[in-house]
């Protein structure tokens, strides 16, 4: 790392807001901006990525000003279950429905941990399965499945 970097974790932070900022408004440039009345498909993706950008590059400017700790050990094992974790409640979403969906992601990113309580875990995915219900489906009146074709909802 070089030595004007003060602070790799904010520099590294910046760096991913600024990519995924910029990638948002250059997508965007494929779509109609609209205005702040009438938005256009391009509207919100640009002025989140404009916003993204900006926290971005605050980040890393302070990087060079401010010193910080360096990056640490990178998790692959854990970063590998949260992602997987997130494509599986994907997959389960259409078949199994909300509830086994949110079941999975919260289980298997509770796993990641190394604070991993089974009991606790298992308290946190029905409460947020039961929120997720609530607030979804009956509030909002989403359509989605609580439970889908592949458990007979």
């Amino acid at each position: 790392m070089p030595s004007f970097i003060r602070h790799p974790k904010d520099f590294w932070t910046g760096i991913i807001f600024l990519f995924f900022g910029l990638g948002a408004i250059v997508i965007g440039l494929d779509y109609e901006m609209g205005t702040a009345g009438r938005m256009g498909p391009a509207y919100f993706p640009t002025v989140l990525g404009g916003l993204l950008t900006l926290i971005g590059a605050i980040a890393v400017v302070r990087s060079l000003l401010t010193p910080g700790e360096p990056v640490s050990k990178f998790y692959i094992k854990e970063l590998v279950i949260v992602l997987s974790a997130v494509l599986l409640f994907g997959f389960l979403m259409r078949g199994a429905g909300l509830v086994p969906a949110v079941l999975v992601i919260v289980m298997l990113s509770a796993y990641a941990s190394p604070k991993f309580r089974l009991g606790q875990a298992a308290l946190l995915a029905g409460g947020l399965a039961i929120f997720a219900v609530v607030v979804f489906v009956k509030l909002l009146g989403l359509p989605m499945p609580i439970f889908g074709p592949w458990l007979g909802g």
